[in-house]
């Protein structure tokens, strides 16, 4: 509305009753709000580009020997000539498990149960961590699948290991591109596009 700003409640205010102070810092922000978003658009659109060079480009050199790769799936690695630069596509893949989980933790229980009759608590405490839940509810991946490199011969804990491989499921993925350039020492540093560390 002509004459009005909106305040952060939603109220319509009159101009001459908004400080010049409030009026010069909504004009800064909305200012940096219109470049951020242009730049966000921009690094969006170099994300897809630089992910349809990569893979065309494994396309490519697949063809060169006769072979068929499909999709976009996995990571990549490519190198300048020089050995400067690697540019590095990553696909990280989101996990999650499913009902059969229950099953797993069932089976392990009455292995613990089993297993500490005479012995300390402190052991069924290192199994329950691994099926804790952190804030969100979400139970942490990588613990549950380090209780399947266990080398255990019971048959109810390979029955569990086997309820935890089943109830794993891919629920979706991100992918990721980097850039990095070589340092004087020989290692690499990402060519970061992250403001907090330019």
């Amino acid at each position: 509305m002509e004459g009005y700003m909106e305040n952060a409640q939603g109220h319509q205010v009159p101009l001459d009753q908004v400080k010049e102070i409030d009026r010069v810092r909504h004009e800064l922000v909305l200012e940096k709000v219109v470049l951020f978003k242009a730049l966000r658009l921009e690094l969006r659109d170099l994300k897809a580009d630089t992910m349809g060079d990569i893979e065309a480009f494994v396309q490519l050199s697949a063809e060169k020997y006769g072979a068929k790769v499909g999709g976009d799936k996995g990571n990549v690695t490519l190198w300048s000539y020089d050995g400067k630069y690697k540019l590095q596509r990553q696909i990280s893949e989101h996990l999650m498990f499913g009902e059969q989980l229950k099953a797993a933790k069932a089976l392990i229980d009455e292995c613990i149960k089993e297993w500490t009759k005479d012995s300390r608590s402190e052991l069924k405490a290192l199994i329950d961590d691994a099926f804790q839940v952190d804030k969100e509810g979400r139970i942490n991946t990588g613990r549950i699948l380090g209780l399947r490199r266990l080398k255990i011969e019971d048959e109810r804990w390979k029955m569990a290991m086997e309820a935890i491989s089943d109830s794993l499921q891919v629920v979706g993925s991100k992918a990721y591109v980097r850039l990095y350039e070589r340092q004087t020492d020989g290692s690499y540093a990402a060519i970061s596009l992250d403001m907090a560390t330019v």
